[in-house]
């Protein structure tokens, strides 16, 4: 198996005897162990047995637990790790498509010199040079002038380099993603700190309410930890004391979400918050109780302004008043307003007025995960344009990117793209050929997830305190080196050496801190062994709830309804539910049809059969959606769920690169959004307006419905 280690002495240390059960986690030795490819036919692998490793899903920045089934030195089947408290066994569709992420064609398979190409076409250079690339633009540059910029996965690097750039005295480390935006990761957790006293996410304990009102989160997609969540929604729905789960959901278009739930109510979007507000006050009119701070809310104008009838929100009010577990959570466009921080205290504000702040069925704060001195979100799209200025102000002469794709992910308005022609040398580390990565000087490639050691922190969905490990569960298919390993290299080569030695140690360094940690999952004598269960295990994590329940507070509102661009229709984008943010280069998620849609392989547009018909348009009909930030042309999805003023696009494919299965095909509705912000600093994307003007072409959808069955389309007299 090994130079260092025989099979043998190995079971032993591993104390099992089992060598599907052995590689999960195989102690200290696990780090020399040699997964094989398939032609080299490693010793440990027989024909018809398979050998799990648990790791950690890094298809999005969750950190649900995984375990990979191998055979014969391949990944075969991605499945949950039962063991994992977040997840619990369970994975969405991109975590299942993990492997076409491992296999795919178009990976960027060793260092290049790319030369800022529109396609991959650099010329190859070696390790050695790339190191000492890394290592001169370290050692040459002022501390000032260097710039990391990372994703929101893996943690573990992300705290490599802000030691690193500690080190340097460099500025720390921005980490940015799409995802982050779409959840208005900002809001939430600013509403929480006005409100609770403390900057935290809000844990919403879905799976003890009994009535749940939600709005504009769709918990059920990509929202914050949708596997977590759904879990949690399946609880509630089978419901306690024969009293099944009741789900209200708010938004102006039927998400995946408002599909399921019992009732959809298409506000108007801007709305939210007063809606909350008025359901507030009328549920203490109803229950005979003091109103608190919706005390001077006028439901009947909240009603009008929502496009919903006050009648309809005093039967809601009922609800809610008569439940014993109630609960009220808001995210996406709801939060992505002018007033989208208003809106957050509102529902918050909701919570505590119906008395479920730290009860159960209830309103919590998320544990840290283990190790973690204070919750740290990603960067706001406020402070994603400040550090675009500086990009463009010439401050910054290295930038190394990681995990993120900016040319894509950030709104044109933002500048991004004409800002890093400004800069003297981009490095980025980027495992697939995408926008950002053509746009660098240098493409090191960091291993696939799946070929990776590692951690992520767990930052909600979970009551328990927990952190999830990875560790590789192939031997890496190209020449890719872990880019812990590059930057620790290059440190010592620029005279700015780290105490580690790679990248293993490094992570053995962090997990150092749990061993004499009472009341975890697991417990070690030592660190060796602590890494061993580490790794069979997936992560460690805390047994007992560590869910906060903080002190309710009375919230100041200032209630008031979103402020629009000028434009004929509400724009109303949502993240795929099947793409995600990086998806589009999986084809089986490509050929996933869209939960309300079903359409496969491209962007449309979603209108109201009225308002289509006002306009002349027709099924498949493409339109230009106009705003002042820029334009896109798609073709028209007919959805009776949407409201008439309003109009929808995913987020999701779009793509000038990122390989074969998503360059070239469909539109990025974020090239529509301007650099507005509300008061968290998060993106208003959602206060934006458009008109719609008909292009005079057409092009055909793949869907898997039948348009016949849906909409009668070809079925003449007598059929």
């Amino acid at each position: 198996m090994t130079q260092k280690i025989s099979r043998r002495d190995m079971l032993k240390l591993a104390g099992l005897g089992a060598t599907t059960a052995v590689l999960t986690g195989c102690g200290p030795a696990s780090k020399y162990v040699k997964r094989e490819p398939y032609f080299s036919m490693p010793e440990y692998t027989y024909n018809g047995e398979s050998t799990f490793y648990a790791t950690t899903c890094r298809e999005c920045a969750a950190g649900c637990g995984t375990v990979i089934r191998t055979m014969q030195g391949r990944a075969l089947k991605v499945e949950g790790n039962k063991n994992h408290p977040l997840n619990l066994g369970k994975t969405c569709a991109r975590g299942q498509a993990a492997l076409e992420g491992l296999y795919n064609p178009d990976r960027v398979t060793g260092p290049l010199k790319q030369g800022r190409g529109n396609k991959l076409s650099g010329s190859a250079v070696t390790w050695d040079n790339a190191i000492g690339t890394v290592a001169e633009a370290l050692k040459n540059h002022k501390p000032d002038e260097i710039a990391f910029l990372m994703g929101l996965a893996p943690d573990h690097l992300f705290d490599l380099a802000s030691e690193l750039t500690g080190q340097l005295g460099a500025p720390a480390p921005i980490r940015f993603g799409a995802l982050g935006m779409f959840e208005s990761r900002a809001t939430l957790s600013r509403a929480a700190e006005e409100l609770f006293g403390q900057a935290a996410m809000p844990f919403f304990d879905l799976a003890n309410a009994d009535v749940v009102f939600s709005f504009g989160a769709n918990f059920l997609e990509t929202w914050l930890s949708p596997v977590a969540y759904t879990r949690g929604y399946s609880r509630m729905r089978k419901g306690k004391n024969r009293r099944r789960g009741y789900l209200v959901q708010f938004e102006a278009r039927m998400s995946q979400t408002a599909a399921v739930a019992d009732e959809w109510i298409p506000i108007k979007p801007g709305s939210e918050g007063l809606v909350a507000a008025a359901i507030g006050k009328l549920a203490a009119e109803a229950r005979g109780a003091s109103a608190g701070a919706f005390k001077n809310v006028d439901a009947a104008a909240a009603a009008k302004a929502a496009g919903v009838s006050l009648e309809k929100l005093e039967y809601l009010a009922g609800l809610l008043a008569s439940a014993f577990n109630p609960l009220a959570l808001a995210g996406g466009a709801a939060l992505a307003q002018s007033n989208g921080l208003q809106t957050a205290k509102s529902v918050l504000a909701l919570d505590a007025l119906l008395g479920n702040i730290g009860q159960p069925g209830g309103v919590f704060l998320s544990p840290l995960a283990p190790g973690q001195e204070a919750y740290h979100r990603p960067a706001s799209a406020q402070e994603m344009g400040e550090f675009v200025q500086k990009i463009n102000s010439g401050a910054v002469k290295v930038l190394f990117i990681h995990g993120v794709n900016p040319a894509f992910e950030l709104p044109k308005s933002f500048g991004f793209i004409e800002a890093l022609k400004k800069v003297e040398t981009v490095i980025s580390f980027a495992t697939f050929p995408d926008e950002t990565a053509l746009m660098a000087d240098y493409i090191f490639p960091d291993h696939h997830g799946l070929e990776s050691f590692g951690y992520q922190r767990v930052f909600t969905g979970a009551a328990e305190s927990a952190l999830s490990g990875a560790q590789p569960t192939v031997t890496p298919f190209h020449d890719t080196r872990a880019t812990a390993d590059v930057l620790l290299a290059a440190a010592a080569q620029a005279g700015q050496a780290l105490p580690y030695a790679d990248e293993y140690e490094f992570v053995k360094s962090k997990l150092r801190q749990f061993v004499p940690l009472s009341g975890g999952f697991f417990a070690a004598p030592e660190i060796n062994t602590f890494m061993a269960y580490f790794q069979q295990y997936g992560g460690w994590w805390q047994t007992g709830n560590a869910l906060v329940a903080p002190a309710a507070a009375n919230a100041k509102l200032n209630l008031a309804e979103a402020e629009f661009e000028e434009g004929e229709f509400f724009l109303v984008p949502f993240v795929s539910p099947t793409l995600g943010e990086a998806g589009a280069n999986k084809p089986w998620l490509q050929e996933a049809p869209d939960p309300t849609t079903t359409v496969m392989w491209n962007t449309w547009v979603e209108i109201n059969p009225e308002t289509a018909h006002e306009l002349h348009l027709e099924n498949d009909d493409i339109v230009r959606i106009v705003s002042a930030a820029g334009e896109v042309e798609a073709p028209v999805y007919l959805y009776p769920a949407i409201r008439p003023d309003t109009i929808a696009i995913p987020f999701g494919q779009g793509h000038t690169a990122y390989g074969r299965y998503a360059a070239g095909r469909g539109v990025n509705p974020a090239d529509l959004f301007g650099p507005r912000v509300n008061e968290a600093g998060d993106l208003a994307f959602a206060g934006t307006k458009v008109r719609v003007e008909k292009a005079g072409k057409y092009r055909v959808l793949s869907r898997l419905e039948s348009k016949i069955g849906v909409y009668g389309e070809g079925m003449g007299e007598g059929h």
